[in-house]
């Protein structure tokens, strides 16, 4: 998602040209949907079920941004904590590669063949599998041959093909939906209607979001784990994020100064050209170069930047967690 989209699907009042051209749009993308949820609804598409073990989906509407990596890493490591067997289910979306693959934190296959998030997902969880490819019916059924506990479907919310036993709905509770259209109108991918289908949701923030019961809402905080490095000083900051904001605003959280930014498209694969003119920027200034831990997936081995992790604590429905995952609740 480029920032003009994000401008314009996030802006308080749309303008009204725009608005005239895409609400047409949206609205036969709208009846694309409703007709495919409807089908699966009625039982004529069917939902495949695979037994013996929990599957678990982590997703949002919105495209883009809402933080389900954080929050698949989060609950992949507690159970992992817990002794289960975990896998994570992804189609490793910007990945030129098309084959099946499965891989763990000892051999990380290139990014061009499983995508970013997926290899950090693994690095980050080590004893955990993760299985990336088109089929995650498939997957799903070759994880569980494997011995998965677990299973956490990555950006799983419209995917219904597998049936799941709990579907966990992210949401950035500063963003919210947007202006609530669906694309190319808005950056909703389903109507909001679509959260009947949850059984939890997973805000981002200190505040339950509204129109979802607030017993069922899990409220958690995702910042820039503390980084000594950041504190006064001079940074510029480099991504390829759907919403950069919250990156800059951890930044400077942490005490650092930012002065530049390069800032791209979700899942942007930085140019040579790029990556010179931002180390070039940042010796100017004096400055440090700082990115994402998923950024630096995407960068050349030996890149001269500081990548910063982020991480997540829950602070409300922690035991609906445990309850959903069937974890331990002392390990979460």
């Amino acid at each position: 998602m480029t920032t003009r989209w994000n401008e314009r699907w996030y802006a308080a009042a749309p303008s009204f040209a725009s608005s005239a051209l895409l609400a047409p749009l949206s609205l036969g993308f709208r009846g694309v949907v409703a007709a495919r949820n409807a089908l699966y609804d009625l039982g004529v598409l069917p939902a495949a079920r695979v037994d013996h073990a929990r599957i678990v989906s982590v997703g949002n509407l919105n495209v883009g941004g809402a933080g389900k990596t954080p929050v698949v890493i989060f609950l992949a490591q507690w159970a992992l904590r817990a002794g289960r067997k975990v896998a994570v289910l992804s189609r490793g979306y910007g990945r030129t590669d098309t084959a099946l693959r499965c891989f763990d934190s000892s051999q990380l296959p290139p990014v061009d063949q499983v995508g970013d998030e997926p290899r950090l997902i693994a690095r980050r969880c080590p004893g955990l599998r993760v299985w990336v490819g088109a089929d995650r019916v498939e997957l799903a059924l070759r994880a569980v041959v494997e011995g998965a506990q677990l299973v956490l479907l990555d950006d799983g919310l419209q995917h219904r093909r597998l049936a799941r036993d709990v579907d966990l709905v992210v949401v950035d509770g500063q963003a919210k939906f947007g202006n609530g259209h669906l694309l190319p109108w808005g950056p909703l991918r389903e109507p909001r209607s679509a959260l009947r289908r949850a059984h939890l949701m997973w805000v981002r923030g200190e505040v339950p979001v509204e129109g979802f019961p607030p017993d069922r809402q899990v409220l958690a905080r995702h910042a820039i784990a503390p980084t000594a490095a950041l504190r006064e000083s001079t940074v510029v900051a480099l991504a390829g994020l759907a919403r950069p904001e919250g990156f800059i605003a951890g930044l400077q959280a942490q005490g650092a100064r930012v002065v530049e930014c390069r800032l791209f498209a979700d899942h942007h694969r930085f140019t040579s050209a790029e990556l010179d003119e931002a180390t070039a920027t940042a010796r100017r200034l004096g400055a440090r170069l700082v990115t994402t831990e998923k950024d630096a997936e995407r960068l050349p081995e030996g890149f001269d930047a500081l990548a910063v992790r982020l991480e997540v604590q829950v602070t409300s429905g922690r035991e609906l967690l445990a309850k959903a995952l069937e974890l331990p609740v002392d390990l979460g």
